[in-house]
């Protein structure tokens, strides 16, 4: 009698499809996102490095988040067996150990490209690397803690993604001192936006001992939390570019915040029916934000320190 394969021996490789779908497109937007917003307030023309942004942009997103999104696939693939049982390894679309050579593969090329735009970008990568590996592996696994695993999530996402935009079309030279200071505010504003993305998952972060946000203070006080962590950020933001003279700029960045508060005030009377709802909607408004502020301090004197 022949003994029927399984389906993961009978498909030992996982499909382009089912690659991509691991890989999360969707979630390459944040950190293409602020390397953009990093590229404009540099200030430097891109006409004959038009190249940069677009290798800069792949580091970004297709590579470096990417390789993040494989790396917390596999780490997870229990509690996704719980929360997202459809997830392409808890599915077994994935078979095997794929998952973990996949995220392996995708962390090497992501620090192979970046070496091609320059120290800063590496070092800038090298890090966005170990942060992911530290937020879904053991023995740190930071992902356990909601509040230290989302200050890793944003600052990979945005501080260090709006860095090195920067930095990669400076030629190697060090960003000035705004940049540095408006990627570090928009990072730690990202806690907020990864707290709301973690309601979708509190069963079975209670379940697996996952201490998100939402888990570990409930969900009403972690809904003050995530709006803290939003809009205190954008209105430090806000008074930074009055004091930089930048008075139309600050008017923007105050009127994406204001339409943000509104509707935070929404979701902290239902935060768990309406956290996603605020992170699909009241989210564009945050990273309008960002490219106002780029814009506003692309033009202040001094590149460098």
């Amino acid at each position: 009698m022949t003994r029927a394969l399984s389906p993961a021996a009978a498909h030992p490789l996982p499909s382009p499809g089912v690659i991509l779908e691991l890989l999360k497109p969707i979630t390459w937007f944040p950190p293409m996102w602020a390397f953009g917003c990093g590229v404009v307030s540099a200030g430097v023309p891109l006409a004959s490095q038009w190249w940069v942004l677009v290798l800069g942009v792949l580091l970004a997103g297709p590579l470096l988040c990417a390789a993040s999104q494989a790396v917390n696939d596999w780490y997870d693939r229990h509690v996704d067996a719980i929360n997202e049982p459809h997830r392409p390894i808890p599915s077994g679309r994935v078979p095997g150990r794929w998952g973990l050579y996949i995220a392996l593969a995708w962390s090497a090329l992501s620090l192979l490209v970046a070496t091609i735009l320059g120290p800063w970008v590496f070092a800038a990568a090298a890090l966005g690397v170990v942060l992911a590996w530290a937020y879904s592996a053991p023995p740190l696994r930071l992902k356990r803690n909601g509040w230290w695993g989302n200050a890793a999530v944003g600052l990979s996402y945005e501080s260090l993604a709006w860095v090195t935009g920067a930095a990669a079309v400076l030629g190697g030279a060090a960003p000035a001192a705004p940049v540095f200071i408006l990627a570090l505010l928009y990072g730690i504003g990202a806690h907020g936006i990864m707290t709301l993305n973690d309601y979708k998952s509190i069963a079975g972060d209670l379940k697996s001992g996952v201490g998100s946000l939402p888990a570990r203070l409930g969900p009403q006080r972690a809904a003050w939390v995530a709006c803290a962590f939003m809009a205190v950020p954008q209105a430090l933001v806000v008074a930074l570019l009055i004091g930089w003279d930048r008075p139309w700029h600050a008017l923007g960045v105050a009127a994406v915040l204001a339409v943000q508060l509104a509707m935070m005030l929404r979701f902290l009377r239902a935060p768990v029916a309406k956290a996603l709802w605020l992170s699909a909607f009241g989210v564009n408004f945050y990273v309008t934000g960002m490219m106002i502020a780029a814009f506003a301090i692309r033009s202040l004197p001094g590149a460098g320190w």
